[in-house]
C-alpha cells in the first residue's frame, strides 16, 4: 500500500514539476537588438540583426540555458563607411561572425503571465571572449506569446574591442544595448 500511495504522489508531481520547465524561443524578424555610442559630436544610434535564440527556463530552480545571437557584421548606424569600419576594424566580423549572450540563472519570480522582472546573469561573448554579464529584463507573457526587454551598457574597450575615436570625433568607451526579444513559450 505505501508504494502504491508513493507511485500514486510521484504520478501527481511530476506534472507539475514539467510544468515549471518551459521554452523561449526567439523570432528573429520581429526581435531587435539597437545600440547607443555618445561621440563628442553626435549620438550614433545602429541595429544588429538577430540570428537565433532560444531560452531554456525553470521556475522551480531559477537556472536558464540556451542562448542569444546576434549576427557580429549586421551592424547598420545609417553611415556606410563607419559601419564598414565598425563591422570590419572594431567587431572583427569576418573572424568573429557573432556576438551571444547565454543565460546561466536568473534572480526574481517569472509569473506564467503578465509582467515579470528578473536579473539574468550569463556570458556575453565578444570577439571570442566570454564575458560574465547580469541584465536587467522585463518580460511580458500573453499565453504562448512573450517578450524579452533589457537595456544594459557594453565596456566594449574594456573588452577588448577598439575605440572608433579619430582626430576631434571622439567616443565614449561603453555602448548602451537595448534588447527586445519577441517570441513564443512552450513547456
Amino acid at each position: 500500500m505505501q508504494s502504491f500511495s508513493a507511485f500514486v504522489l510521484a504520478v501527481l508531481l511530476v506534472p507539475a514539476a514539467l510544468a515549471q520547465h518551459q521554452s523561449f524561443v526567439v523570432d528573429p524578424g520581429t526581435s531587435q537588438v539597437k545600440m547607443t555610442l555618445n561621440t563628442t559630436h553626435e549620438v550614433v544610434h545602429g541595429t544588429f540583426h538577430i540570428q537565433s535564440g532560444s531560452i531554456e527556463f525553470d521556475r522551480s530552480n531559477l537556472k536558464m540555458s540556451g542562448s542569444v545571437v546576434v549576427l557580429a557584421g549586421s551592424g547598420k548606424t545609417g553611415n556606410g563607411s563607419r559601419d564598414k569600419r565598425m563591422n570590419k576594424e572594431i567587431l572583427k566580423a569576418d573572424q568573429y561572425t557573432t556576438v551571444s549572450f547565454a543565460p546561466k540563472a536568473y534572480i526574481g519570480t517569472i509569473a506564467s503571465s503578465g509582467d515579470s522582472t528578473i536579473q539574468v546573469s550569463g556570458v556575453f561573448t565578444l570577439l571570442g571572449n566570454p564575458h560574465d554579464l547580469t541584465i536587467p529584463m522585463q518580460i511580458h507573457i500573453d499565453g504562448s506569446k512573450a517578450t524579452a526587454k533589457a537595456q544594459f551598457v557594453v565596456p566594449y574597450v574594456q573588452w577588448g574591442l577598439k575605440n572608433p575615436s579619430f582626430m576631434f570625433w571622439k567616443a565614449d568607451n561603453d555602448v548602451a544595448i537595448d534588447l527586445n526579444l519577441v517570441g513564443q513559450v512552450s513547456n
